[in-house]
């Protein structure tokens, strides 16, 4: 089974708003969030090609400086709409499955998409991965790639594993620590996971975002 990780990335300038801090700091905020994202995604031996879909020139730097296939999302109408240019790279390039992941997981780590893998159903199947706060979607795959339309920012979570019941009988909802963890408000810096988890990448996002 060949499996794309695709990461929609949002321009910096544009993202994390509700931190509430100065554009150039949740600009550093999100490099250093994209940078462990796809890290963890390249550095999985379940992952045969990371796509990143995006319109801000840095995070297409910094996917191919990861080895990463870049698709330009030139009118950034959202996260669905770049998701389904990523889907159509995905069919047209003979992939099987794909991994959803948003730009915003720094504490992600390969260890856990191989665990999310671990529970792969083929030839059909869909696997959510809710955010902590269950209203969100932090990781998505479908086999095959296009099995499903996406809906994020729509209550997501609840969406996807409806619309996954619907299209195949392999639908499954798995915890996952690192993957739960976004990173949206300064409540979500104040209760990053710890234990051991990237505590350099903890200290580093408490730095940026003054927390």
């Amino acid at each position: 089974m060949r499996t794309a990780a695709i990461i929609p990335v949002k321009s910096f300038e544009r993202a994390k708003t509700r931190l509430g801090i100065g554009g150039r700091r949740r600009s550093e905020l999100c490099r250093l969030m994209l940078a462990e994202v796809l890290g963890a995604a390249a550095g999985s031996s379940h992952i045969d090609e990371v796509v990143v879909v995006t319109r801000d020139p840095e995070a297409a730097r910094m996917g191919r400086g990861a080895g990463a296939t870049v698709l330009d999302d030139p009118e950034e109408a959202g996260v669905n709409e770049a998701i389904a240019i990523a889907d159509r790279h995905v069919a047209g390039s003979g992939l099987d499955a794909s991994i959803v992941l948003p730009q915003d997981i720094p504490f992600m780590t390969s260890d856990e998409i191989a665990f999310l893998m671990g529970h792969a159903a083929p030839p059909s199947f869909v696997i959510v991965v809710p955010s902590r706060r269950f209203d969100g979607t932090n990781a998505l795959v479908r086999m095959p790639g296009g099995i499903m339309r996406t809906h994020y920012d729509e209550d997501s979570y609840r969406i996807h594993l409806a619309e996954a019941g619907k299209v195949t009988p392999n639908a499954a909802l798995l915890f996952s620590a690192g993957m739960m963890a976004d990173i949206d408000t300064m409540e979500d810096i104040t209760q990053m996971p710890e234990a051991g988890r990237k505590p350099d990448v903890a200290r580093r996002i408490r730095e940026i975002a003054g927390a």
